[in-house]
């Protein structure tokens, strides 16, 4: 029976970077990755496939990098891990045996069975399957109506992608107020909600569908509680994700309520050896200290990193303490970003908090012709001054003043230490030194507080 030191069953981000940080750090181990499909995707690259990519193979993701640091690939399905043998089996009836492993199975499309219609022809999903987005390119390119249920982050960016094809009608449903509801606060998600229809999808908040219509087996259109009745010939579900954890279920691991599986902040499952890191595994909010259900790419290559460098040992002492949940999408050439607590996640946690606002342009002069407002809103502790989320609106570099913001929810900062950070300004890539809007936000958040202790 062959054997390895460390198996990875999985392909996505965690697993490649998981592998890849592992190997480096213990270049005398054997590294195993077992993974379904040859071909993988940049998750977070899927929507932009349909549209402005062009062509599955632009997404392409591979361990390119894992295997040029001396890992080795199985493209094979597991089917069974024998805990006490310390063992796995594949669907090719390969065994083979581990001394540590890990799983990083992601995550699988919600399929709502309480929508009749549901297991029609002609209804789709998300899938993070580079095959199964290529086929299901063909068919959006085929397609004339297409709507799409669901208005987080993959169904609204995919609406706009698809959009863009004007000799279609894209309909985009979204059962509560706002799309995008549960990242951004309702000053933002009223904005994002002008932008999709700005971009042509046809918008339905508040709304479900209750059913599916279909004509001899296939989908011909959705019925909404409102009343109204789309035509389509293609929907594609896009409600959520769900942990991809019944192979570790079955091997007797401890999986939570949200059906992912349980881990400390070393990825270290409750067997001995065992470890699970991504979507696939629990994640505790930063903020709130509550179990989460976020799935970003971003947040697992974040805990494989940290595995990778344990995995044998404990030899950075420097745990993964929580997911923050950074969020940015861009509709219609407008950014929306946000981190940490927002309006309703300090609200329903009880947090006590004020909000810091700034709005100006993202060049100096705003006379520049790419020059965009941006707006940005801080999140602050009324008693100790330290900023605990953020949110902002405006040009592209909103994506990375985000992962500023984030930096300093981690390290605790207060806006007292914001106001005096030290910052390098161009006309041509910044706000103003003036008005530096990370900046005034904080003095504006100061000012509040001052209030606030009167």
């Amino acid at each position: 029976m062959k054997s390895y030191d460390v198996i990875i069953i999985g392909g996505g981000p965690s697993a490649i970077i998981t592998g890849l940080t592992g190997r480096k750090q213990n270049p005398d181990k054997s590294f195993l990755m077992i993974k379904e499909e040859e071909k993988g995707l940049v998750p977070c690259g899927i929507p932009y496939i349909f549209h402005d990519l062009g062509d599955v193979s632009k997404n392409m993701m591979g361990p390119a990098p894992f295997v040029a640091a001396g890992g080795e690939v199985l493209i094979d399905t597991v089917t069974e891990v024998s805990i006490k043998e310390k063992t796995v089996r594949t669907k090719s009836g390969a065994e083979i045996a581990y001394d540590k492993l890990v799983f990083a199975t992601g995550s699988v499309p919600l399929i709502p069975t309480f929508i009749k219609g549901y297991d029609l022809e002609g209804v789709e999903y998300i899938k993070k399957s580079y095959d199964y987005i290529k086929t299901l390119k063909e068919k959006t390119d085929k397609a004339q109506n297409i709507v799409i249920i669901g208005g987080g982050f993959i169904g609204v960016e995919v609406a706009e992608q698809l959009a863009k094809f004007k000799d279609k009608k894209v309909s985009l449903i979204e059962m509560q107020e706002y799309c995008l509801i549960n990242a951004f606060s309702p000053k933002l998600t009223k904005l994002t909600d002008t932008a999709i229809r700005e971009q042509g999808v046809h918008l339905y908040t508040s709304t479900k569908v209750t059913e599916i219509t279909g004509t001899d087996g296939k989908a011909t259109g959705v019925k909404l509680s409102n009343g109204i009745e789309i035509p389509a010939e293609l929907v594609i579900q896009s409600i959520g994700y769900n942990p991809n954890t019944k192979l570790a279920e079955n091997a007797g691991l401890e999986i939570n309520s949200k059906h992912a599986i349980l881990r400390d902040n070393y990825m270290r499952t409750g067997i001995k050896d065992v470890f699970a890191v991504g979507d696939c595994s629990e994640s505790i909010g930063f903020i709130t200290g509550r179990a989460d259900n976020v799935m970003l790419a971003s947040t697992a290559t974040a805990e494989a990193r940290i595995l990778g460098y344990n995995l044998f040992q404990i030899g950075l002492i420097r745990t993964f303490s929580g997911t923050l949940s950074v969020f940015s999408t861009e509709i219609g050439g407008r950014v929306f970003a946000s981190c940490g607590a927002i309006k309703q996640t300090a609200e329903a946690s009880g947090i006590e908090y004020i909000s810091g606002e700034f709005e100006d342009w993202d060049r100096h002069p705003e006379t520049f012709s790419d020059a965009s407002k941006l707006w940005i809103s801080l999140i602050v502790s009324p008693k100790t001054g330290v900023i605990i989320g953020g949110e902002i609106y405006g040009g592209k570099s909103a994506g990375e003043i985000i992962n500023i913001i984030s930096l300093a929810i981690q390290k605790v900062v207060t806006v007292y230490e914001l106001v005096s950070f030290q910052i390098g300004t161009h006309p041509l890539l910044t706000t103003a030194p003036t008005k530096y809007v990370l900046i005034k936000a904080a003095e504006d958040a100061m000012g509040k507080i001052k209030l606030c202790g009167k």
